[in-house]
């Protein structure tokens, strides 16, 4: 199914000579990992506490220099010789523990709430580990079938931090974006379930 994920090759040749200077710079990606879950952690934590609306233009402009981390941090792993247990273990932990800082503020966004949000980080969360289980079952790795993945996560949170900042509200009809969402998510997760047992 389409997803924003099948972009991801031509993303990665823009970054590559940014990896190429990190790389000769002895910055690991572990502490790409570990300072791009930092900063969405902190990101969370304030537009959850703060008042100001406008504060939500930063989500679109973090959500896609996190995908440009997040690319960074995998192609330092695979094509600088720093794969490691432990990198394996952070990449997938906190890219759950990101999306789940960076979602939660919009459960007190009118027409949201704890339910519909709450419901798609969780749904999240098992998308993620759906895709790390294909690597377990003995496939040909991990699995990123869509629809809703990470990346088509972060473009519809990215809009909607993108129209709140801007307006200082949601349209009242936004309300069914997050079932929506949730609703994906669950096909997301059957797809990742279904080309892992067709791959194995």
């Amino acid at each position: 199914m389409i997803s924003t994920y099948a972009l991801k090759q031509r993303f990665q040749a823009c970054l590559r000579p940014w990896v190429v200077r990190l790389a000769q710079t002895n910055i690991s990606a572990n502490a790409v990992t570990l300072s791009t879950t930092a900063i969405s952690c902190l990101l969370g934590l304030l537009l959850f506490a703060s008042e100001q609306a406008t504060l939500f233009l930063l989500l679109p402009l973090w959500m896609f220099l996190r995908m440009a981390l997040n690319a960074i941090d995998g192609m330092l792993a695979r094509e600088h010789g720093q794969q490691s247990r432990l990198g394996a273990y952070l990449n997938e932990l906190t890219d759950v523990v990101s999306d789940a800082a960076l979602y939660l503020p919009f459960v007190i966004l009118p027409p949201f709430g704890w339910a519909s949000v709450g419901a798609v980080i969780f749904l999240s969360s098992l998308s993620e580990f759906a895709g790390a289980l294909g690597v377990s079952i003995g496939t040909t790795g991990r699995r990123y079938d869509g629809p809703m993945g990470k990346s088509d996560r972060a473009v519809v949170f990215g809009v909607l931090g993108l129209v709140y900042g801007a307006a200082g509200q949601l349209p009242p009809w936004a309300f069914w974006i997050m079932p929506t969402t949730a609703v994906l998510i669950l096909i997301n997760v059957i797809c990742r379930i279904r080309g892992g047992l067709t791959d194995s």
